[in-house]
């Protein structure tokens, strides 16, 4: 990893420059540091200020191996979860006037959205894809979970060794509230010990509205029901359940039964079946997940009517000023 490092470092690997500002949303542990809303949050905001921005994806758990995915051009969704994984089309359904698109060689997602008339692009789980420049590198901590052991894996939960931190910009540690910010901060002090000069910024989340399936598909917000006089069947497949289950105390909300599945899970008939059982077993009268579960969850003829939980950023202003710089916009 350190040998790859140094190879883009000094030119041995090409480096791609697409010709417009890139920021790149990353982390150096595995999963779980909620990159999903804070690109749903950046990208609101660049477009709000008259850019037009697009999301770079890989678009992990998706079928296809199509070099180039335009899951929205900015107008109309255009593929759907099993074809591109359920975070790029979560991102294009909760983002009208932002293109998403995904690909394995990063760059060539990033030239095509370039042709379609982006003029930012937000790398989403970059920090590893080093063949593309960026002008703003933001590594993503888990208020909860911060760096774990600091080993990388197997042996811990880091992507690449901690000296990888070097080549960031900001750190941001996401999901900070009253009960973990005392440790989140002597974690921030931590990395600006090891780190001078390099920023750390403190977002939190909040449940922002509840959403349902639309018949075509289409994730739109209820306003039908009120979840705390359900009795609700909750499962998830992220890679941090109990954060979810934390999310359901805030609304409040108690279900029958807490259901955790492997992060990116791919629901099938069978598995779905099994799954509305134990909640028919349990007394429930509605299920509840989030909302990157629901859209992989449209094909299904369900008994019971299915809700998902929108989350939303507390950002830190001064971190949005800093994208916006990176973006052109001072």
């Amino acid at each position: 990893m350190k040998m790859r490092e140094r190879g883009y470092r000094t030119g041995m690997f090409r480096m791609t420059d697409p010709g417009v500002p890139v920021i790149s949303i990353g982390n150096l542990t595995l999963g779980g540091t909620g990159k999903t809303p804070i690109t749903q949050h950046f990208a609101r905001l660049l477009r709000d200020s008259g850019l037009r921005p697009a999301v770079i994806s890989r678009g992990y758990g998706g079928a296809t191996r199509e070099p180039v995915n335009v899951v929205s051009d900015g107008s109309e969704v255009l593929l759907d979860a099993r074809t591109v994984g359920d975070e790029p089309r979560l991102l294009a359904e909760t983002l009208p006037g932002v293109m998403v698109l995904t690909g394995v060689v990063r760059r060539l997602p990033a030239q095509r959205a370039v042709e379609m008339g982006a003029d930012v692009l937000l790398l989403d789980d970059g920090f590893q894809h080093m063949a593309l420049h960026r002008d703003l590198d933001l590594v993503l901590f888990n208020a909860d979970n911060l760096a774990g052991n600091s080993r990388v894996f197997p042996g811990g939960e880091l992507r690449e060794p901690v000296s990888a931190l070097n080549r960031c910009h900001c750190f941001v540690l996401t999901g900070t509230e009253a009960g973990n910010r005392e440790r989140a901060d002597r974690f921030a002090e931590l990395l600006q010990t090891r780190f001078p000069g390099r920023p750390v910024f403190f977002t939190g989340y909040r449940p922002a509205a509840v959403v349902e399936l639309a018949a075509d598909g289409r994730v739109s917000e209820s306003t039908r029901v009120e979840l705390a006089r359900e009795k609700c069947f909750a499962f998830c497949g992220i890679a941090r359940p109990e954060a979810f289950a934390r999310t359901l105390e805030k609304i409040p909300l108690e279900p029958v039964e807490f259901l955790g599945l492997p992060d990116h899970h791919g629901y099938r008939k069978t598995e779905v079946e099994r799954l509305l059982a134990r909640a028919e077993r349990g007394g429930a009268t509605a299920l509840v997940t989030t909302e990157k579960d629901l859209v992989k969850l449209g094909g299904f003829d369900l008994p019971l009517p299915l809700y998902g939980i929108r989350m939303a950023v507390e950002p830190d202003p001064e971190l949005d000023r800093r994208v916006l710089a990176a973006a052109g916009q001072q």
